[in-house]
């Protein structure tokens, strides 16, 4: 199991905001990096993309906490099963901190291939949460 995390984020919002904002797909567009995500397609549970160097990916939302942790898996489209969630916690009243963390079972030469472009990527997305204006 190849398991990524990014690094702690500090958003500056309260986390019921952050959680509703990431309870949205169509809200992502804005946080993907664009040089690197193309054909961006996106309802409110679910999106498809294509991540340069890995190819076509499909998120949908697979369980929400309030506040604390939003679930997502590959859907169809996925040629490997992952998993992606996202943890919220508030330590102040424009405090929340985040963290978001990648599983999936990817066979060696993948996980070669795939590790550093996916470490970029929920870093990128860390970064641009810390920087949206909520």
């Amino acid at each position: 199991m190849t398991t990524i995390e990014s690094r702690i984020g500090k958003i500056e919002e309260k986390e019921e905001t952050v959680f509703q904002f990431l309870s949205n797909f169509r809200n992502f567009e804005n946080l993907v990096p664009q040089d690197k995500i193309s054909g961006w397609e996106a309802t409110e549970d679910s999106c498809r993309f294509t991540i340069s160097g890995i190819g076509e990916v499909g998120l949908k939302i697979v369980d929400k906490k309030p506040h604390k942790v939003i679930k997502y898996s590959g859907d169809n489209l996925a040629t490997v099963d992952f998993h992606l969630w996202i943890q919220l916690k508030q330590v102040d009243e424009r405090d929340t901190r985040v963290k978001i963390t990648f599983k999936a079972e990817l066979n060696p030469m993948l996980n070669t291939l795939a590790k550093k472009p996916l470490q970029e990527f929920v870093n990128i997305l860390v970064d641009k949460l810390e920087q949206h204006q909520f």
